[in-house]
């Protein structure tokens, strides 16, 4: 081997246990309790590390023993560089190299560079000249990893100048020209603060090592393991370790099957390309490495897997020899299971399952990890999981925008920003951080009482002042003494007071970022704050509330950075700060679950891994486009191409389908649009036949799982499968007389035959539909407001001739009482010259119609007397108008927006509504107008449309008669309903059923009205 010692641990064995193995068995002395403890062992994360002190303790059999000292040398992951490397420095390379700067400072000194150099390039600008800080704090994220990945590379800027900007496209010159004025004033930058990045310190401290272990040969075994070498700082740093006396490399899955010919023709999206090239910075060729000592020989699964998944993955210009290759071993497939799912929930519950399939009791100790890049896929399992009380293990964390406090604090801001409007106000409020200094449980009761009383509905007037007054309003109008109310009320006013500060700044100039954070975290705390507890111990709490802790605290101190900050911009600008902030719990997960992304799960074994996102543009990630340059730019640059990134993520892939059991997942379909199997399940796919191994055995193993997930799907909380439906029959039900109405109205006779169920639903029941929160004004309300238009404007001449300026009249009230829908201009642009339209016609007909009319009524109300078998029951009715002819009789108008009943239904007793109104007008059953014959039964079409009106009577040449039948209609409904055998049905007869109902999903229309299914006949 030379003089370098560098072995590997194939991907078919665990690589920790293994190496914990190997370095125990060379190390371990029972003599000495210290020697391990000599020991230095380099490891890529900290993950890597406690996954290594997990692996010592199995080795041992839970014996206590001093470990070797383990340090994470990096983190290769290019999206975000973290670097813990304190425990290799040195009292000199202390002295010499300057700290690191902060990740928060960092960011806000390239935003405050990224606007001034925006400036100076005549980038585009806001109203004030500069570019907008969120925009500007996105940018320097971005910026961020282009520093790292230069840094990593060890590359430097002063290279843009070589590139010749003629040879690129207009808006990359552009994009070179900004960042040579943005990258050359960076590193002032970083002077002036007395700090470096942190992927230059990295590199100085790696090389400040190196140098230092060259020189002098460190007495003691250091062991460099797990890394891939990616990083050129650690691939040095390797190369020094591999060349100590001491010292040895441990690579992770170096093929040992590919050919010679093949190894040299990889390419960088290869999954061992990462490996050659590491072994030619070492000076090594592939046949020098050893194995690791202590790893046992493969067994027959694993030497056919190994096999497999290196014939699999070869070069695409070597695919045309696997038929040369010869047979695999069947046992190749043993113990792996492929599943592609519906979609991702169904991906996320199958794999939830398999994992909580392995905690039962036979299964007692088994571990099971998923391994995925994609994070939706991660939180979706973990909130499967949930189901049984699960909390697992997540590597990647939470955003901390998602967290509760995270949520919490984000949410303030859009309440104050967009003046206490419905959703925003009852999204904070119905937080459960929210208590506004109340107990919890009675905090959410004044905001349920606030929801339904004020916030469904149309929109009340903007602020939380104009809110706590239409709660009060609200309070006094409610027929019974509601004191929830009127605490909800004064809840609004002490909400206001300690939210005032957060909202003048918001509504005022610029101001410093520092101040409007401290106003937002005060205002947060008084509305976490309890009966029993100051809202910093609540909002502050947990591993998230420390999170958000933290990262308040590092706004207000370098938030002086930015200088003023329009506050228009303040909402946007914390949406991009928060950008990036993760949480991980340190505590409180499974012991024997976990969700790792591909670099974690690179050293780690469980008995269960369950690879999942198999799909391409997830695993492997997609492609990113560079923003700051092109393909050809990063070559003439020095910058790796994105393939290698996809070298790596295949590797992770390999290490992973090295397990004994496995389980590959994907989703058909994700967000609705169909999805392309992972390059390397086709790979896999299409190799196995060649090879003499059958894919479609290890599908048929996941179907099992599929059919598992779709009848867990259709199990109750408790896990008892839901018995089939066995009575899809509309439901008729036949409650008590003496719980039956004895009241109606005249319109809900009309609902009392069309659909029974609905009078049940609303007046045994007692059930009522909710409006809307934030109720966008519709046709209903348009009626509403036409009817009060009306109704006044009749109310101020309802006897003679109209005035001669009746027209300027109907106009004036009509603006003020559509004055509310003036905020709404999509509206209003559309009802108000709808109302225009129809004020012209109505103007005129009743011209004509006063001729004829002796007084007119308005908005009347009326009731009649009716008995039945069980007693006495009362109609009630608000006729919208009713005239008292010249000739004595009556005329009763019904005012209609929309659709107008025809005659046949009046004739036939399904619009009853008239005819019952005029059964009350013979009775005398109106208020202060006497009782009389009726001459007609009108409706008002009042559309403003292209029919902008017209009238339709549907008295026919006998109203009084008509009315009569309505009337002993109704008795004959009310004697059939005071039989306690008649059934409240849902749309008895179908030809008949009512447009709309609220309560149609509470009768289960669809379900029982649907094919097949028993319904009923139609009587």
């Amino acid at each position: 081997m030379g003089d370098a010692s560098v072995f590997t641990i194939p991907s078919h064995m665990p690589f920790v246990d293994a190496l914990a193995a190997g370095i125990a068995a060379d190390h371990a002395d029972a003599d000495d309790p210290l020697a391990l403890a000599r020991v230095l062992v380099l490891l890529p994360t900290r993950r890597a590390c406690r996954a290594l002190q997990d692996a010592f303790l199995r080795h041992s059999a839970g014996r206590a023993l001093l470990l070797p000292r383990m340090v994470p040398i990096g983190d290769v992951d290019e999206d975000a560089l973290q670097f813990d490397l304190m425990a290799m420095q040195t009292p000199e390379t202390e002295r010499e190299i300057p700290p690191a700067i902060g990740d928060m400072r960092r960011r806000l000194l390239l935003a405050r560079l990224v606007q001034e150099s925006a400036a100076q390039t005549g980038e585009e600008r806001q109203g004030d000249g500069q570019l907008p800080i969120d925009q500007a704090v996105r940018l320097a994220a971005e910026l961020s990893n282009l520093l790292d990945q230069v840094q990593t590379e060890r590359l430097d800027f002063d290279a843009l100048a070589g590139l010749v900007p003629e040879d690129y496209a207009v808006h990359w010159q552009l994009t070179l020209q900004f960042l040579g004025v943005l990258t050359g004033a960076w590193p002032e930058r970083l002077a002036a603060e007395g700090v470096i990045d942190s992927a230059e310190r990295r590199n100085l401290l790696l090389a400040a090592r190196a140098e230092n272990w060259q020189r002098t040969p460190p007495p003691t075994p250091v062991i460099a393991a797990g890394s891939t070498g990616s990083i050129p700082a650690t691939a040095d740093l390797l190369a020094v370790v591999a060349r100590l006396p001491t010292g040895a490399v441990v690579l992770p899955g170096l093929d040992r099957e590919l050919d010679p010919e093949v190894w040299d023709q990889i390419e960088p999206s290869h999954p061992q390309f990462g490996l050659r090239h590491l072994l030619t910075r070492l000076g090594v060729s592939r046949d020098d490495v050893g194995d690791w000592p202590g790893v046992p020989p493969a067994d027959d699964r694993q030497r056919a897997r190994a096999k497999l998944i290196s014939a699999a993955l070869r070069p695409a210009p070597a695919t045309d020899s696997w038929a040369d290759i010869g047979a695999v071993e069947p046992a190749a497939l043993d113990g792996a299971t492929r599943i592609d799912c519906a979609g991702a929930d169904e991906e996320a519950g199958v794999i939830a399952l398999i994992m909580r399939d392995t905690l039962t009791d036979r299964d007692h100790g088994r571990t099971a990890a998923l391994v995925t890049p994609d994070r939706d896929l991660a939180r979706r399992v973990a909130g499967a999981l949930a189901r049984w009380n699960i909390v697992v293990d997540d590597s990647g964390g939470v955003p901390l925008a998602e967290t509760p406090p995270g949520v919490f604090f984000r949410l303030i801001v859009d309440l104050i920003g967009q003046d206490a409007a419905p959703f925003p106000l009852l999204s904070a409020l119905k937080h459960p951080l929210a208590a506004g200094g109340f107990a919890p449980g009675t905090f959410r009761g004044l905001v349920r009482a606030l929801e339904i009383a004020v916030l469904r509905g149309p929109r009340q007037a903007p602020g939380l002042a104009a809110l706590a007054a239409a709660t009060r309003r609200a309070a006094d109008a409610s027929e019974d003494d509601n004191p929830e109310l009127t605490a909800a009320a004064d809840m609004l006013d002490a909400l206001m007071v300690s939210a005032q500060p957060f909202a003048d700044m918001l509504a005022g100039p610029s101001r410093p970022l520092s101040e409007i954070v401290e106003a937002h975290a005060r205002f947060a705390e008084a509305l976490a704050a309890s009966d029993d507890l100051p809202g910093a111990e609540r909002l502050w709490a947990g591993d998230a509330g420390e999170s958000l802790a933290a990262f308040v605290t590092e706004l207000v101190d370098a938030g002086q950075i930015l200088g003023p900050v329009s506050a228009a911009r303040y909402p946007a600008l914390l949406e991009a700060l928060f950008t990036g902030r993760t949480v991980r719990p340190r505590y409180g997960s499974h012991p024997r679950l976990a969700i790792l992304g591909p670099l974690e799960a690179r050293l780690q074994r469980y008995d269960v891994m369950i690879l999942g996102g198999l799909n391409e543009d997830s695993w492997p990630p997609a492609l990113a486009a560079d923003p700051w340059m092109s393909r050809p730019m990063r070559a003439d640059f020095g910058l790796p191409q994105p393939e290698r990134r996809t070298g790596l993520s295949a590797h992770d892939f390999t290490q992973a389908l090295g397990a004994g059991e496995i389980y590959l997942t994907r989703s058909r379909r994700v967000d609705g649009s169909p999805t392309v199997p992972a390059r390397w399940l086709t790979r896999l796919e299409f190799a196995a036949r060649p090879l003499g191994l059958d894919p479609d055995e290890i599908v048929a193993r996941g179907k099992k799982w599929l059919a598992w997930h779709r009848g867990l799907a259709l199990a109750a909380p408790d896990g008892e499968p839901i018995a089939a439906i066995a009575d899809r029959a509309r439901p008729r039900p036949t409650p008590p007389v003496a719980a039956r109405p004895r009241r109606l109205s005249v319109t809900e006779i009309e609902t009392w035959m069309r659909d029974p169920y609905a009078i049940y639903a609303r007046h045994i029941l007692k059930l009522r539909a909710l409006a809307p929160i934030d109720q966008a004004p519709d046709a209903a309300d348009y009626g509403s407001l036409i009817h009060g238009v009306l109704d006044r404007f009749l109310d101020q001449c309802p006897t003679g001739p109209l005035p001669q300026d009746a027209y300027d009249r109907l106009i004036d009230t009509g603006a003020e009482i559509l004055t509310p829908i003036r905020t709404l201009p999509a509206v209003w642009t559309f009802w108000w010259p709808r109302f225009q339209r129809i004020a012209t016609w109505f103007i005129k007909t009743e011209t004509a119609r006063r001729a004829t009319v002796a007084k007119t009524h308005t908005e009347v109300r009326g009731s009649l007397a009716l008995s039945g078998p069980q007693g006495p029951f009362e109609l009630v009715a608000r006729a919208d108008r009713v005239d008292r002819l010249t000739d004595g009789r009556l005329a009763i108008i019904d005012f209609k927006t929309g659709a107008v009943p025809g005659a046949a239904e009046v004739v036939a007793g399904f619009a009853p509504q008239l005819p019952l109104e005029a059964a009350m007008a013979l009775a005398g059953g109106f208020e202060n107008i006497a009782p009389g014959t009726v001459g007609d039964l009108e409706y008002w079409r009042l559309s403003g449309g292209r029919i902008v009106g017209a009238v339709s009577s549907v008295g026919g040449d006998a109203p009084d008669e008509l009315a009569q039948q309505a009337q002993a209609g109704l008795a004959h409904l009310i004697e059939t309903f005071d039989d306690p055998t008649t059934a409240y049905e849902s749309r008895p007869r179908a030809n008949w059923a009512p447009r709309y109902s609220d309560y149609e999903h509470l009768a289960r229309v669809k379900e029982w009205s649907a094919p097949g299914a028993d319904g009923g006949d139609d009587p």
